[in-house]
């Protein structure tokens, strides 16, 4: 008889892919961060380019990791059953790249952690139920998250509200995209 089941593989997986690396930032003292954190860089440097993608596995310590990962693990099984493990994994590796660009464009600090997944996932989440009419649901997540990263924006805390923004921004535009068939129909149409 089986207790367990791994209900949600992408989110299980990038999970349990972020822990070791949280853990191995314990072992190297914090040293492995620079692998799985994004931040102006050269681009002779090919390390740049992957940092791109594995920003969001890196974490300043456990409550940045259980902060971000106590909300994926919540939302992420919705989404994941909603739009397919496909899907989702090609929307987190999107928003992971694009928020990764606009740092390295326009951003002054390095950037790790996942919450530009979590802001994805709250878009999404939004979108669950939405049939032809917008959900007022979804209008006031906008309104809040937004409007609080607007103004967060501005402050000195050295939190990524770019990746937030970005983050929100990816997940309300997958929302309208998935609304219409899937990411990787999209991307399908866009190769050929």
């Amino acid at each position: 008889m089986k207790y367990f089941e791994y209900n949600a593989p992408v989110t299980l997986t990038f999970f349990l892919i972020s822990f070791g690396v949280l853990v191995l930032s314990w072992l190297t003292g914090k040293k492995s961060n620079y692998f799985f954190s994004s931040e102006r860089a050269s681009l002779l440097n090919p390390f740049t380019y992957i940092r791109l993608f594995t920003n969001i596995l890196g974490h300043e310590g456990f409550i940045h990791f259980s902060s971000n990962f106590l909300k994926i693990l919540l939302l992420g099984p919705m989404i994941e059953e909603k739009y397919g493990s496909i899907n989702l994994l090609i929307m987190i590796l999107i928003t992971a790249f694009i928020t990764g660009v606009i740092n390295f464009m326009i951003g002054k600090y390095r950037i790790l952690g996942a919450s530009n997944i979590v802001f994805m996932l709250i878009a999404l989440s939004a979108f669950a139920n939405m049939t032809d009419k917008i959900p007022l649901t979804l209008v006031f997540i906008i309104i809040f998250y937004f409007i609080d990263e607007l103004i967060q924006l501005f402050s000195n805390d050295g939190v990524s509200h770019f990746g937030h923004l970005t983050g929100a921004i990816c997940g309300v535009a997958f929302g309208f995209i998935c609304q219409n068939g899937n990411i990787v129909d999209l991307i399908t149409n866009i190769i050929k």
